[in-house]
């Protein structure tokens, strides 16, 4: 069932509303007040919150604000008046769409369902990487480099692909692992080192002083998008 947020102060309506999200496949958590609403969501992990604006403890807005400090998951904001200043607050405090009281409950739910529809779609990773002249295309499992194609095993292109798709973050050799394989590094496995200079080679990376997939010194591997683009890492 999907999980959500409703943080409602008027007790008979929330239980109509959250009683309907129930009958068609959500599972509902509660809250009452605003200053109750981030510990409710950190607690639940919703997958989508719906927001009074008008709440007592902390007001809608500001709720709003102290869930985007930490949370992507889409806020659809209760409000009471139909005035735009209202409106416009709302999305400008990280609300992804309102709905207007009295709720009408089909057109909350289609909301809900439109805004969860459009989160998964920007959730979804992407097929295609490009940095420069290096191209690496996940549903062809093929990569380019300088409009060549380069000959990858498939642990090589999976390493690749996991090390591209975090470009410029630190991933251990159990992050690799276990994007590779699903299995933790124990510490003595030397697999991730060995892919990662093949992977070189094949690059045209330096070994001795790579650029393009960096060493950090006891931490892990790091994929430097600037360098396959020509520029400092």
């Amino acid at each position: 069932m999907t999980k959500a947020l409703l943080v409602e102060d008027d007790p008979k309506l929330s239980r109509l509303i959250a009683q309907f999200l129930e009958q068609h496949g959500f599972s509902v958590a509660q809250a009452y007040r605003g200053d109750e609403a981030v510990g409710a969501f950190r607690r639940h992990e919703p997958a989508i919150t719906i927001l009074d604006l008008m709440l007592p403890g902390r007001d809608g807005l500001q709720v709003c604000r102290d869930l985007r400090a930490f949370s992507s998951a889409p806020i659809l904001m209760l409000t009471a008046r139909e005035d735009d200043l209202d409106q416009i607050l709302g999305l400008e405090s990280g609300a992804d769409d309102y709905v207007i009281k009295p709720v009408e409950p089909r057109v909350l739910l289609a909301r809900v369902r439109a805004l969860l529809r459009r989160h998964s779609q920007l959730d979804e990773p992407p097929e295609r990487l490009e940095f420069g002249p290096l191209a690496i295309d996940r549903r062809a499992r093929a990569v380019f480099h300088a409009g060549a194609e380069v000959d990858l095993t498939t642990m090589e292109f999976e390493m690749l692909w996991a090390l591209a798709s975090q470009a410029g973050q630190v991933l251990t050799r159990d992050d690799l692992l276990n994007a590779v394989r699903g299995i933790e590094f124990n510490g003595l496995d030397r697999s991730v080192d060995v892919c990662v200079s093949k992977l070189r080679r094949k690059l045209d990376d330096d070994p001795r002083d790579p650029a393009r997939i960096k060493t950090v010194w006891g931490k892990g591997y790091l994929f430097s998008p600037r360098a396959h683009e020509g520029g400092d890492a």
